[in-house]
């Protein structure tokens, strides 16, 4: 007797009861996986981005934007510093180093960062083709933009004034020059444009030169300082002392992701917890399922006992049928989970330019897995009960 092959055509000749017990555990382990695997991208990517920096000294405004904005590179900046000013903040003897960045303009929807070369260190990466800026326009561009844009080394065009795409406005009498291409980093770099902070004035000398027009920059300011401590004093000390007595606000970009985390993690709970109720609900139409089947096929499962075939045979049989639609759907739900994290990926990349990559979830599959097998067990153990309480010869003498 081939127990899997009686279990199939046992769940074919139910095809309304199997389909919805399918669509829902799919639907369950779907989202289980995608949230989960969603959560750990983000915060691995956003962890990733800090690289080292713990500390940014800005404009007065909102913390996260200013984190957000200099570090991230997801947000609209919250103003500008004076550079002159922002250096004797750098001059503190518990900073280790700090990187200045302005921005302000794009390309194609791609920031354009003015900073030093030490930015290209701070995120971990180096020239791949070509050279490193020297000169006033010449740009170092990340590998998603070289990718995305098809730039290479010689090409040169022209800034949008703004951080979006389609600006308005250009810099169409500036135009910048592609000298360097980076190493990819899988980071936020890879979606900047990197010139000297002098490329970033200059661009915008005759703006000051129009009392009416709105000013992103205006000359030697920048957006933000990216520090690193020397040691943990300058923690304790500084954010304090620069928003208290200074025009700047420093933020602490560890802790205002982690806060930005805590707030996300209430829907990412939510989400959880209904998944987990469908993958419960899931879980009783299972046993529902193989009861049924237990109570109206009595009467052929008391002739197979008649062929000879064992109690545990039968167990066997209920398990199987169970184990066949918990593999058919835990499959979909994997298939489900791996396509809709590939469109929010795309969208993502469409959205902030940023490429992000999924990471290896193998762990949280086998996890998921054995869950699933549990639950199988579980309403399998419960279903068989009749198994035990069968009556062979009134079964077959009341049905014949």
């Amino acid at each position: 007797m081939n127990i899997v092959k009686l279990s199939y055509k046992n769940i074919i000749a139910k095809p309304l009861q199997t389909f919805l017990t399918v669509l829902i555990l799919s639907l369950s382990i779907g989202l289980l996986l995608g949230v989960k695997q969603l959560n750990k991208v983000f915060e691995s990517q956003l962890q990733q981005s800090l690289n080292g920096v713990d500390m940014v000294v800005g404009a007065k405004g909102s913390p996260l934007q200013l984190v957000l904005s200099t570090v991230l590179h997801i947000d609209n900046p919250t103003g500008n510093i004076s550079y002159n000013e922002a250096k004797k903040i750098a001059e503190n003897k518990y900073i280790g180093s700090a990187i200045p960045i302005a921005i302000g303009d794009n390309y194609k929807g791609y920031k354009i960062v003015g900073t030093s070369i030490d930015y290209v260190d701070l995120n971990k990466t180096s020239i791949e083709a070509g050279a490193m800026f020297n000169k006033t326009y010449e740009v170092v561009i990340g590998n998603a933009v070289s990718e995305n844009l098809n730039l290479n080394i010689g090409d040169t065009f022209y800034s949008g004034h703004g951080m979006i795409e389609n600006a308005v406005e250009s810099h169409d009498d500036y135009p910048l020059k592609v000298v360097g291409i980076l190493k990819p980093t899988q980071n936020v770099i890879d979606r900047l444009i990197l010139t000297n902070l002098e490329s970033i004035w200059h661009l915008h000398e005759h703006e000051d030169e129009n009392d009416n027009q709105d000013h992103t920059h205006d000359n030697e300011d920048i957006t933000a300082l990216l520090i690193k401590f020397k040691n943990k004093r300058g923690l304790l000390f500084l954010p304090r002392n620069i928003n208290e007595n200074t025009p700047f606000q420093a933020a602490l970009p560890k802790y205002q992701l982690d806060k930005l985390f805590k707030f996300t993690a209430i829907g990412t709970k939510a989400i959880t917890w209904i998944a987990l109720s469908i993958l419960f609900v899931s879980g009783i139409s299972m046993f529902v399922s193989l009861y049924r089947m237990v109570k109206e096929r009595a009467k052929e499962l008391a002739l197979i006992r008649t062929y000879g075939a064992n109690r545990n045979t039968l167990i066997l049989l209920v398990f199987s049928e169970g184990l066949l639609v918990g593999v058919f759907s835990f499959s979909l739900g994997v298939l489900l989970a791996t396509f809709s994290l590939q469109t929010i990926i795309s969208l993502i990349k469409d959205t902030y330019k940023q490429q992000i990559y999924l990471l290896e979830y193998q762990n949280d599959i086998l996890e998921l897995l054995l869950f699933i097998f549990g639950i199988i067990i579980i309403a399998t153990l419960i279903a068989i009960r009749p198994i035990f309480k069968m009556d062979i010869s009134k079964i077959i003498s009341h049905e014949s």
